[in-house]
């Protein structure tokens, strides 16, 4: 399960935010660069703007499942 995204976290600059890692910025495991948070970037305001008010969030098509002779098959 993935870790809860910290909207407003105290001291974003002491962390690299690019995966569900968390790392502190002295010892990170994924990149060498550090990701910062959104709130560093966009500011505190981040959330409000942009289509994330108005995303859909109903669920994407489901993948065409392969056939036996691993080909996909196509709904009709």
């Amino acid at each position: 399960m993935k870790k809860k995204f910290p909207l407003l976290p105290a001291k974003p600059e002491r962390v690299c935010w690019g995966c569900d890692q968390y790392c502190s910025v002295d010892s990170m495991a994924c990149s060498n660069e550090r990701s910062p948070h959104p709130v560093e970037l966009f500011g505190e305001d981040w959330l409000a703007w942009g289509d994330n008010r108005n995303h859909d969030h109903s669920p994407a098509d489901e993948p065409a499942m392969p056939d036996k002779q691993g080909q996909r098959q196509t709904s009709k």
